[in-house]
């Protein structure tokens, strides 16, 4: 196992580990306003400070975990889903079906993704639940691309081949023979796109259309805490630097499998 797999597991466990044990190992409710304890720097008391409503820093991060993770792997996982089964079906159909769905994947590269994610949930209201509708809806189109690529190369291969001469039916051949085997570009590349699902779900929460306060959310405490930044530091250089860790740890794991499996991204 390499060093940057290793290293990548224990930031991304770590913040697993976090979030599963929240409730016993937060030192407060990540909801609970102290007036007393407003904007109170890094202590004995508050490790991470306290925000502009008395609420501890450390707390939130920690329950905050909860949500981000959640988004990450949720953000990614109908993505991959639909992609890998689009991907596959214009791989080994061809003809007007795959020139319908790479026109389709066309329309939709032609749009900016932050622009179009926020116009979907824009139309739908905000929330986590539009937020995951959203990313279904554009994340898609590079799962499909990069399973289309495979199908496209494996249909032709020996066993391929092989399979069809012996009558096995074409949806036997692509989904016992081809599929498993045009994977693990996609399985590597979720890795790195988990990155752009948590620093998007935490730019949506930033903009308001994400995660509604007062959730213990990353992109909401930054957002929260800009006003502050000159008086009040810690307030968003905490919850920043955990989404930095979070998505540095997914990033190592995205390129200890590509070097792994022999995939380049």
């Amino acid at each position: 196992m390499s060093r940057t797999l290793i290293a990548g597991l224990v930031l991304v466990g770590g913040f697993a580990l976090a979030a599963l044990a929240a409730p016993v190992i937060a030192p407060y409710d990540p909801i609970f306003q102290d007036g007393a304890a407003r904007i109170q720097p890094p202590s004995l008391a508050h490790p991470f400070g306290t925000d502009n409503f008395g609420r501890d820093i450390l707390s939130r991060i920690i329950f905050g975990a909860r949500v981000d993770l959640q988004m990450a792997a949720i953000g990614v996982f109908f993505p991959l889903v639909i992609g890998t089964v689009i991907g596959a079906i214009a791989g080994f159909v061809g003809g007007i079906v795959d020139a319908v769905l790479m026109r389709l994947i066309d329309i939709i590269l032609a749009f900016p993704f932050l622009v179009l994610m926020l116009s979907i949930i824009a139309i739908l209201g905000p929330g986590l639940s539009s937020f995951y509708i959203a990313m279904a809806l554009v994340g898609w189109v590079s799962y499909a691309r990069l399973i289309r690529a495979q199908i496209l190369v494996l249909k032709n291969a020996d066993y391929a081949v092989a399979a069809v001469s012996l009558g096995f039916s074409r949806t036997r051949v692509l989904f016992r023979h081809l599929l498993p085997n045009s994977v693990a570009g996609s399985l590597v590349f979720c890795m790195s796109d988990a990155v752009l699902v948590l620093l998007s779900g935490a730019a949506i929460s930033y903009l308001g259309l994400g995660v509604q306060p007062p959730t213990a959310e990353w992109g909401i405490m930054v957002a929260e805490g800009q006003a502050f930044l000159s008086q009040a530091w810690w307030i968003t250089l905490f919850p920043g630097l955990s989404i930095v860790l979070l998505a540095f740890g997914f990033s190592m794991i995205g390129d200890a499998l590509g070097e792994a499996m022999g995939v380049h991204e």
